[in-house]
């Protein structure tokens, strides 16, 4: 399958690796329908020979080689506690991803296409609280496509953390963080990356405003302009934003704000699980002064302060 980064910055699309679980029922074969960011993946391929790895959870198939590189591999299925039909090892395949700076295969019963989807067709998952389990697995968004059928996009990185192979570190010394004043804006779709972002944040003195997606903050902005008039980018110091979020996107509403005369000169840095060069330099296209794999308390507040700082000269 053919990994593709070719969108462009502001687009407001983000492709999907549209991949299958199937699950055994008594006499009959449900297909579950699911993708994950293609900016997250390596690469796919076939499920290859794995070393076991003794007293670790039932899910967690063992590990591989892969260019001198050990990786770790989660049985999606077994994650998610779905009975799998017997024939559905022999097809199986493995998708190496990346994230958070951290490499994982997870093994799906199948790699469908590719999908090119606006993230205005989108729904966040706002019906389940706090992202809730579906099977086992958490959900980050849902999209209708062919056939009146339900695309599930899964926060995999639910996965990496429950296995304890990525925690952010919030660590900090009060005495190493420069003091500052005035209103931040933080943009993310998730609760918890929004909680540690806004603790930084108020531990550098800034006061902090919070929106789910780029549509809700741009509402946020004109709601500070009707406040503040020209006035506002001397009371708002910085915008940290998610890049993926239903809805709108981090870089959509990156293009947005540097498009708006009112807002144009307001810093954004960009705080994103999306770890690859390619993303980093879209970031940079999209307007943005950053951009920070989430999240290492001491490059968030080094960029924070370097990126404030040259703004109020």
């Amino acid at each position: 399958m053919n990994i593709d980064n070719s969108l462009k910055v502001g687009s407001n699309e983000m492709e999907l690796v549209d991949f299958r679980i199937f699950k055994q029922e008594e006499d009959r074969v449900y297909e579950g329908i699911y993708g994950i960011n293609v900016s997250k993946v390596r690469e796919i391929i076939k499920l290859p020979k794995l070393t076991e790895l003794p007293g670790t959870p039932e899910f967690i198939e063992g590990i591989f080689d892969l260019r001198s590189i050990v990786i770790p591999v989660v049985n999606l299925a077994k994650w998610m506690k779905i009975k799998q039909p017997q024939a559905m090892e022999k097809n199986s395949r493995v998708i190496i991803t990346e994230f958070n700076n951290v490499l994982i295969g997870f093994i799906v019963h199948e790699a469908k296409r590719i999908r090119r989807i606006s993230w205005s067709d989108i729904e966040p998952a706002s019906f389940m609280s706090n992202s809730a389990s579906i099977e086992g697995s958490k959900i980050t968004g849902v999209t209708k496509i062919e056939g009146d059928n339900v695309l599930l996009i899964l926060d995999l990185e639910s996965v990496v953390q429950d296995l304890g192979l990525y925690e952010p570190d919030t660590q900090f010394n009060n005495t190493e963080i420069e003091s500052f004043s005035g209103l931040a804006l933080v943009l993310d779709d998730s609760s918890t990356a929004r909680k540690i972002v806004k603790e930084a944040l108020v531990n550098m003195g800034f006061d902090v405003l919070e929106a789910i997606d780029g549509e809700e903050g741009l509402e946020k902005l004109d709601e500070l302009y009707e406040l503040y008039g020209d006035k506002i980018s001397k009371n708002l110091k910085i915008i940290v934003s998610d890049v993926e979020m239903p809805r709108m996107d981090g870089f959509h509403f990156a293009a947005n704000v540097k498009e708006d005369a009112r807002f144009s000169t307001i810093p954004i840095v960009f705080n994103s699980s999306i770890s690859d060069h390619f993303s980093e330099d879209r970031g940079v296209e999209a307007g943005g002064e950053a951009y920070l794999v989430k999240f290492k308390a001491s490059s968030f507040y080094n960029e924070v302060a370097r990126i404030v700082r040259a703004h109020m000269k």
